[in-house]
């Protein structure tokens, strides 16, 4: 037996119905080969699902190394345990990626989920990649040091691996993203591997997200959402879990934790694609007006994010020679748009003056979104609205 649910209550699927609209709009923009930022707004929203995912496991790492790593590019740092988790991490989402290209013809199986876990662990034979857990396994919360859950017996995870492969592959009439917080929620409760399981079962409901096919996995993913709220997280699983093995928990709170984290997710999305477009056409004006080549348009798009500007990564998005991008960086530099940081191999660049002023003018508000929140606003305006009012009397009046 595993974590199932039964119905949802009916704030929880308009919930939903909003965030279908939502995706329905991120899979207009994102999909509109007309804009060459969206391929730049891909990139970013993968690095920050990796990063976000591996942050929670107290895997550290900057934003610039998490691009890096997508670009498959060294970082600047030296290389450590930290960055060959994040390349398996990367590798695995690769593998999951190529799946959703034909969502309709792979199934669930054990070995692809032992696949998964062996790319992102391979870094470390000592944590058994590719395998179920031998043994007993508590899970920890990294930011405390406790102890918050202990998994079920080894005895019993190949059995329950099964079952929630069933459930994986079965008709099923339930909403995909609800399947897929079911998907992660039952691998976290399971918690099969020695290491990973945070990591797989995050990858497992992005994988399941994918097989809708309206979103690539880069942008249905709420693995950054998840990386910036941990607490929340850990405290949602511990309510369903208490502690333990308990698959007749009701699961509904870690289904409104997906739900509001899918809201969010892709409002934030949509902000920074209306973000983006503002600074891409401020800086493709500038470059423009300088009699610049387009090329270099690539170079402060990255600056005016925040990330740092090394030849390497500008040379391979430019598909240019080294000799090339150093004149098209000095030249950058020299009119200020970008400013030198660091020497010789570790020299880098960073947003100059102008471009600083394009990033915070195209900025747009941050709001705490709370999809629950606004529905029952909504609810309390409509009954107030429906409420008879007395001749001569009025809320002011009783006031």
């Amino acid at each position: 037996m595993i974590f199932t649910l039964e119905s949802l209550p009916g704030d929880y699927l308009q919930v939903l119905e909003w965030i279908k609209d939502l995706r329905e709009k991120l899979r207009f923009s994102t999909s509109d080969s007309l804009h060459r930022w969206t391929g730049f707004l891909a990139r970013m929203a993968f690095a920050r699902a990796i990063q976000g995912s591996n942050t929670i496991e107290g895997i550290n790492v900057t934003l610039d190394e998490a691009v890096a790593a997508v670009d498959r590019e060294l970082p600047a740092k030296p290389v450590d345990e930290d960055w060959h988790a994040v390349v398996g991490y990367r590798e695995a989402m690769d593998y999951i990626i190529q799946l959703s290209k034909d969502p309709t013809r792979y199934i669930y199986n054990t070995g692809t989920l032992l696949s998964l876990h062996y790319m992102m662990m391979k870094y470390d034979l000592t944590k058994d990649p590719g395998r179920f857990r031998p043994g007993a396994i508590h899970v920890t919360n990294t930011a405390s040091g406790k102890i918050v859950y202990e998994g079920p017996d080894a005895d019993l995870v190949w059995g329950l691996m099964d079952d929630l492969i069933a459930s994986l592959n079965a008709s099923n009439d339930s909403p995909v993203i609800v399947r897929a917080a079911m998907a992660h929620l039952n691998l976290t409760m399971i918690h099969p591997f020695k290491d990973g399981n945070g990591r797989m079962a995050r990858a497992l409901q992005t994988m399941v997200l994918s097989r809708d096919g309206i979103l690539s996995p880069v942008f249905s993913s709420i693995e950054e959402y998840v990386g910036r709220n941990p607490q929340e997280y850990y405290d949602v699983l511990a309510e369903v879990g208490q502690g333990s093995w308990h698959p007749e928990r009701d699961p509904l709170p870690w289904i409104r934790f997906c739900l509001v984290a899918h809201y969010r997710q892709a409002r934030t999305l949509l902000r920074r694609i209306s973000e983006m477009a503002r600074l891409w056409n401020d800086i493709d004006a500038e470059i423009k007006n300088r009699k610049m080549p387009e090329r270099m348009i690539n170079a402060l798009a990255d600056a005016g994010i925040g990330l740092q500007v090394r030849n390497p990564t500008y040379r391979k998005q430019a598909d240019v020679s080294n000799q090339v991008a150093k004149l098209d960086l000095k030249k950058l530099v020299d009119a200020g748009l970008l400013a030198p940081m660091g020497e010789r191999r570790g020299r880098y660049y960073i947003a100059g003056e102008p471009i600083k002023q394009m990033a915070q003018k195209s900025r747009l508000p941050r709001e705490p979104y709370d999809p629950f929140k606004e529905l029952e606003e909504l609810k309390m305006k409509a009954e107030k609205a429906m409420q008879p009012e007395l001749p001569g009397f009025s809320d002011r009046a009783l006031r």
